[in-house]
């Protein structure tokens, strides 16, 4: 199990380097999550319950902000931040919360399954999670810098549009992007 969760990891994250599809880049993000899930099945089941709820709870707003914004290609979250920039910082959340990044709720559960390897004399399959995680996290800082560092050509002062028009998500949405960026206190020590 713990090689097809090392493997699952590596394989997530080298497969979604090159790929400017959003769909198949969720894909490869789901593969290498499935991985940090197995790690810990059999040594730490709880764990790898709080990592499932995690990944889940990012994951639902981050498809939703992306059907809702029609974006299939990173080229298209290019000209996200000036049409919907509140869509954006959202998208930006939850993306980055399923990267990992210390803030955010999506570190806790990889921190948590990494002590729990090492605890166990797992350092080397730690190692590579950790590092083919760099890779994954590599892939979600291109797509916020490609949506939110860039503009798209224009010859004219655009303006901004700051009211969004209310849509269906609208509660579902912001609510498990709260959720996201708050569940990190509440994880087991």
């Amino acid at each position: 199990t713990l090689t097809s969760a090392t493997l699952s990891v590596v394989v997530g994250g080298l497969g979604s380097l090159n790929q400017t599809q959003l769909r198949k880049l969720m894909a490869f993000s789901s593969i290498a999550h499935t991985g940090w899930i197995l790690a810990t099945m059999t040594t730490a089941p709880n764990i790898s319950s709080i990592t499932f709820l995690i990944y889940t709870t990012a994951t639902i707003p981050t498809f939703l902000l992306m059907n809702k914004t029609m974006s299939m290609t990173i080229k298209d979250l290019g000209t996200m931040w000036t049409n919907t920039p509140y869509t954006m910082m959202a998208l930006s959340t939850t993306i980055l919360s399923l990267g990992g990044l210390p803030p955010l709720s999506g570190f806790m559960p990889k921190w948590l399954i990494l002590n729990n390897m090492t605890s166990n004399n797992m350092i080397t399959e730690a190692t590579l999670m950790a590092t083919a995680s760099l890779l994954s996290l590599y892939v979600y800082m291109q797509l916020m810098y490609t949506s939110s560092m860039t503009l798209p050509p224009h010859t004219t002062l655009m303006p901004i549009k700051w009211r969004t028009p209310n849509k269906k998500y609208t509660i579902t949405t912001s609510t498990l992007i709260m959720v996201t960026a708050l569940i990190l206190p509440l994880t087991p020590n």
